[in-house]
């Protein structure tokens, strides 16, 4: 798909997002005492930046990336109205992915770009935290893509960030009852090694 074709698309899904749409990942929200105090923290292709006022209310230094401007100047109106910091940059997190050692905590939610998970832990500084959850294959509902391209297979997030410590890592797929617990996400919370 051309570059410009996908812009125009994800324009039109955050045109029709609802404001309520705007909340942490809940991974975030689950394992929010793990967040360190003070420091520098990406929500990476952040949307509508749920994440992002999350670890700013929370007094972190928050940068946020998103293709889309629409979503980056939602962004903005929102961090303004809660009297929040927020650097929102229209940013191709592919074509530029975050430096080495420039983050003590990374935010990822429902965005997979699987070459992109090296970069997301070299990001990481000594002791830095990167909280990841998308859509997994394993599924029980029809929510999320219709290509399993863009979902992960089972154990897939563990590998992707095997360079890390896993804290916490959640994938229930279809074992039990489907209408329980947190279905049709992995989820992982993990640590880059101190220094």
């Amino acid at each position: 798909m051309p570059l410009d074709e996908r812009r125009l698309r994800w324009e039109a899904r955050y045109a029709q997002t609802p404001a309520p749409a705007r909340r942490p990942a809940s991974v975030l929200r689950r394992a929010a005492f793990l967040l360190p105090p003070k420091g520098d923290a990406l929500d990476l292709a952040c949307g509508l930046g749920g994440n992002a006022l999350f670890l700013a209310q929370r007094g972190l230094h928050v940068t946020a990336w998103d293709y889309a401007p629409s979503a980056i100047a939602e962004l903005g109106k929102a961090a303004d109205r809660a009297g929040l910091s927020i650097r929102a940059e229209v940013r191709d997190v592919v074509a530029q992915p975050p430096m080495p050692a420039s983050f003590d905590v990374i935010c990822v939610s429902y965005f997979l770009q699987r070459e992109l998970a090296p970069a997301l832990s070299a990001a990481l500084r000594p002791g830095g935290l990167i909280f990841y959850e998308t859509f997994a294959r394993e599924a029980v509902n029809t929510q999320g893509p219709g290509n399993p391209a863009y979902r992960l297979a089972p154990n897939e997030l563990l590998e992707l960030f095997s360079d890390l410590r896993v804290l916490e890592y959640r994938e229930y797929g279809r074992v039990g009852d489907p209408a329980r617990g947190a279905r049709d996400s992995a989820s992982l919370v993990a640590q880059k090694a101190a220094s």
